[in-house]
């Protein structure tokens, strides 16, 4: 994408699991940002990638288990998630992440 400018109206929402789902805002080779919902209950799987990961909570409140280790976050909190480690979480209260990944998921883009 490369674009000095993406505005969110111009990014679609996608499915990213049941009551979840994300929507692609910038990304380039080696960095991409991607705004994710979710609704109260949702579960993001258990799941790794050969990515690093930095989650900042815009909103909600959610149970994060990172690497065997659980914590409960809210606005405000940011998460590191190193490449190829166990991550996945619970939402408790509504809520939105802004997932940084280094570098870009080529998987949320070619498919």
């Amino acid at each position: 994408m490369n674009k000095a400018f993406v505005y969110s109206e111009d990014c679609e929402f996608e499915p990213a699991g049941e009551r979840v789902q994300r929507k692609i805002l910038s990304y380039g080779d080696q960095l991409m940002a991607v705004e994710v919902h979710f609704e109260e209950g949702a579960v993001g799987t258990l799941h790794s990638h050969p990515h690093t990961q930095l989650s900042y909570v815009l909103e909600g409140e959610f149970e994060f288990e990172i690497g065997g280790v659980k914590n409960i976050v809210k606005k405000g909190d940011t998460l590191y998630k190193l490449p190829n480690v166990v991550h996945g979480c619970r939402c408790l209260k509504k809520g939105v992440l802004l997932d940084v990944f280094t570098p870009y998921r080529e998987d949320f883009i070619n498919r």
